[in-house]
């Protein structure tokens, strides 16, 4: 089986918050909501990957929205000289 080092890290966490609180359960909830209390949440809340998919695409949609206003500015015609 290959080493995972995302899932190892989260692991060790989770047993370094664990540790902390003699493994009760209702006192690392406890931590868990004092800590979201005290760092709120500003990003969206993506509960799937219809979701995430969606907030890639209009994120897309707006650079590129951008990056066309750019593209298209062209440099405004010389003024006619009135004979």
């Amino acid at each position: 089986m290959t080493s995972n080092p995302i899932l190892e890290e989260v692991w060790r966490i989770q047993d370094e918050l664990a540790c902390e609180v003699n493994y009760d359960i209702h006192q690392l909830c406890e931590n868990t909501r004092r800590w979201a209390t005290e760092h709120p949440h500003s990003g969206p809340i993506i509960h799937n990957a219809e979701e995430l998919k969606k907030i890639i695409a209009e994120k897309q949609r707006q650079q590129t929205k951008q990056t066309d206003l750019i593209l298209q500015d062209k440099p405004m015609p010389p003024a006619a000289t009135a004979s």
